[in-house]
């Protein structure tokens, strides 16, 4: 079962707010929720193409790639904002 765009919402807030977390930042509703859909997007990618994994649907597996994919995402911004 695929995720629809009300699932791809709550795994995005959900991923971005834990990764904000882990990763000592702060921001808003709507940061973490795009954070969480393009580490969605980011996490997911790496998980099928490069590890295997076969990641979809409203489950765990899916909302911990989100969540890696978000954390990778807001590191390799922070690495980019030091260079700047």
């Amino acid at each position: 079962m695929g995720l629809g765009i009300i699932g791809w919402i709550v795994i995005g807030i959900v991923a971005g707010w834990l990764a904000e977390k882990v990763m000592g930042r702060s921001h808003g509703i709507v940061t973490n929720l795009i954070v969480g859909v393009i580490g969605a997007l980011l996490g997911g990618f790496i998980a099928s193409n490069l590890l295997g994994l076969a990641v979809g649907g409203f489950n765990l597996m899916t909302l911990l790639v989100a969540f890696a994919g978000a954390c990778l995402l807001l590191f390799v911004l922070s690495l980019v904002k030091r260079r700047a």
